[in-house]
């Protein structure tokens, strides 16, 4: 867990720096601590702005991208290389810096193709597996309350079930009025259209989830998994209505009394926040991309014994036990002598104690990265797209307040309730490959 929320606080704090150097606020205060007696260029140019949000994002994106290459095919803590996954803060944090000061010796042309072309195509796979990973999550959260619900006669999981199905509902339905209200008025075209699909779409993807067929290949699909992923569609939706430039005056919370500087620093803040979080969790879940059939990988936050019996026994004590067992085994002829010395280098310096991946990783290093990587595509294009018709306040720019970022949204919310219909009918238009 402390190495997954390390990486994300990089990512964090690559964020944040990416969003201050949108505007020359952060430079100008640099150069104020020098008592304005160094002014900061790049060969003459301006060090803010596009090309340096790219560069900031290519310099942690090329970090990611060595990690997964050289911790590929890294099974267990065993391997020495996993030791660069969970290990070595210090060296990695400074080749990173390092990175990020190198790019801004590369010519801008070569970030001008990156940012147009190579990070929009990886920011575009980061929300298409975000999505996946959504929907695998709204399966598998009602397949274990089911799974409760069936085998345990748990009354408590039929109540966490049936209450979250129309809590979510409700909200979605909630969201849904609010936006007509404050975001449909008359010449909001846009707003309209994106709201009234949304609300169709829904209706519509509750109906198949019940539908006789469906339920007659897939006995688990329900209205559980639909509220889930109505309500994050929804709220899809909302966000991209609400975060719309006021040009046709049709997003009222712009045009609301308050700070604008404070709403913008804020509402950058929680993104990069919510960036990394997602990321973090989709870097982890490798079960949703297929991979769980090419390793056994330890499950998350699991503890080794799976026997469920309580279990004090101090560590130091298991080991004694384990040697004398072995010590007995070589006596009486059953193991080799070498049996001796490999559970010598199995316990040795005392880490085993700590160390829950010397039986398989938790998830899939290589992988882990790659994510990584796609989600310092999608941050660069989020700030960088359609940047000249940004809000600013002068010293920050806002992040996604533009129509690109509210179209990328609204194209999302109809794509994830794509899979989701998909992850319906597929067992009942190829039934070979989804029978039992």
């Amino acid at each position: 867990m402390a190495t997954r929320i390390a990486y994300a606080f990089i990512l964090l704090v690559n964020s944040i720096l990416s969003w201050l150097m949108l505007t020359p606020w952060a430079l100008r205060k640099l150069e104020h601590l020098t008592l304005d007696y160094m002014s900061i260029t790049c060969e003459g140019k301006q060090c803010y702005g596009y090309i340096a949000v790219q560069r900031i994002n290519f310099a942690l994106g090329l970090f990611h991208f060595i990690l997964s290459m050289l911790l590929l095919g890294v099974k267990s803590s065993k391997d020495g290389r996993a030791a660069l996954q969970n290990g070595y803060w210090g060296p990695k944090i400074i080749v990173w810096l390092v990175f990020v000061v190198l790019t801004f010796f590369i010519p801008e042309t070569f970030f001008q193709v990156w940012g147009h072309y190579i990070a929009f195509i990886g920011a575009m796979l980061f929300v298409l597996l975000g999505l996946i990973l959504l929907v695998d999550l709204a399966h598998t959260y009602a397949e274990y309350c089911l799974d409760k619900i069936e085998n345990h006669d748990s009354r408590g999981w039929r109540i966490v079930l049936i209450g979250s199905t129309l809590g979510m509902f409700t909200a979605s339905f909630a969201m849904t009025i609010i936006m007509y209200i404050f975001f449909a008025h008359s010449g909001c075209s846009m707003n309209q259209a994106a709201i009234t699909v949304n609300l169709i779409v829904l209706l519509v993807i509750s109906f198949i989830s019940v539908h006789p067929t469906v339920q007659e290949f897939n006995p688990q699909a329900g209205l559980a998994q639909s509220a889930m992923v109505a309500i994050y569609c929804t709220y899809l939706t909302m966000s991209a209505v609400s975060m719309e430039p006021d040009d046709k005056n049709c997003n009222p919370l712009i045009r609301a009394s308050g700070t604008r500087k404070a709403s913008i620093v804020i509402g950058a803040i929680v993104t990069m926040l919510t960036i990394a979080y997602t990321t973090t969790r989709a870097a982890t879940q490798g079960i949703a991309l297929g991979t769980q059939n090419s390793h056994a990988y330890s499950k998350l936050g699991e503890d080794e014994a799976e026997h469920g019996l309580v279990d004090q026994q101090p560590d130091a004590s298991r080991r004694e036990m384990r040697a004398e067992a072995l010590r007995a085994a070589v006596e009486a002829g059953s193991l080799p002598a070498t049996a001796l010395d490999d559970d010598d280098d199995e316990s040795d310096d005392g880490r085993d104690a700590k160390d829950d991946e010397r039986a398989g990783t938790q998830y899939n290093y290589s992988l882990f990265h790659i994510i990584f990587l796609l989600a310092t595509c999608w941050v660069a294009t989020l700030l960088t797209q359609n940047l000249a018709d940004a809000e600013s306040t002068g010293d920050f720019a806002a992040v996604g307040r533009t129509y690109w970022a509210s179209w990328v949204k609204i194209v999302s919310a109809w794509v994830c309730y794509a899979i989701y219909g998909w992850s319906l009918v597929a067992p009942v238009v190829m039934p070979d490959r989804f029978g039992s």
